[in-house]
């Protein structure tokens, strides 16, 4: 009886250690599942916040960038800031300077419009007594400045430039030598003769069929006749060389006799 017994013990101990071995190997895989979902939950976590952590860096970097450039830019105006007060106080004292000159100008022109005007009756009395060349032209030019005068649209400069402008051309007259034609009473009539002028030294003319010869006079005031040959070649080469139909030569034609003053 009691070997019979044993067997069956001992089969009812081997299953028991099976079904507890099983239990164990199935409680281990649920663990260990356990683990790893968690390990997995972990590294998901941990890689949420390093992308977290990254997009901090990048956007922290993107303001540093941001802020150095504000920075330069900072520096630049600053730059730029002092280089227009530096400006702006420069034209403060050219604005200064600008409204000195304005009081000297406004002073100067009512001290050079009486001497515009003395200067022009001047030039007027120089044409009524000087050699009578050009008389119409050169009047007309002292009657144009005496109605540029009188103008209120132009400045105070273009007047004062147009009149020294008359002076240089009467002064360019006693330099050049020039000949003209034009008409001049002759033997009761009107003639037209050919006028040369040279310098102010002299003033000639000779008619157009080269018979009549003549000098201006300065003293009598009246054209004087020039009966020698010699004269009226003279006359005559002259007006060649101021034609520029000849070379520049010599001239020996009679001049009016220097003023003698004690």
């Amino acid at each position: 009886m009691l070997s019979r017994r044993k067997p069956f013990k001992s089969l009812l101990i081997s299953a028991t250690l099976a079904v507890a071995a099983g239990a164990v190997t199935l409680v281990s895989a649920a663990d260990l599942d356990n683990v790893i979902n968690k390990g997995d939950e972990r590294i998901r976590v941990a890689q949420a916040s390093q992308d977290r952590i990254d997009d901090v860096v990048e956007a922290t970097r993107s303001l540093e960038n941001q802020y150095r450039t504000v920075l330069k830019e900072i520096d630049g105006l600053e730059v730029y800031t002092d280089l227009l007060a530096s400006q702006v106080e420069a034209q403060g004292t050219e604005i200064e300077d600008l409204g000195a000159s304005i009081d000297q100008v406004t002073v100067m022109e009512r001290q050079i419009t009486p001497l515009m005007i003395r200067m022009i009756e001047g030039l007027e009395q120089f044409v009524a007594l000087d050699v009578p060349f050009l008389l119409e032209e050169r009047r007309e030019r002292v009657a144009g400045l005496e109605e540029l005068m009188a103008r209120a649209d132009v400045t105070v400069a273009e007047k004062f430039r147009r009149v020294t402008e008359a002076y240089q051309i009467e002064i360019d007259y006693g330099r050049t030598m020039l000949a003209y034609k034009g008409t001049l009473e002759l033997d009761g009539g009107l003639r037209e003769v050919n006028f040369l002028r040279v310098g102010r030294v002299g003033l000639y003319y000779q008619s157009v069929d080269a018979e009549r010869t003549g000098v201006w006079n300065k003293d009598a005031g009246e054209w004087q006749a020039l009966d020698s040959s010699e004269a009226r070649n003279q006359v005559r080469l002259g007006l060649r060389m101021a034609n520029k139909q000849v070379a520049p030569d010599l001239l020996l034609l009679p001049v009016p006799a220097p003023e003698v003053t004690s």
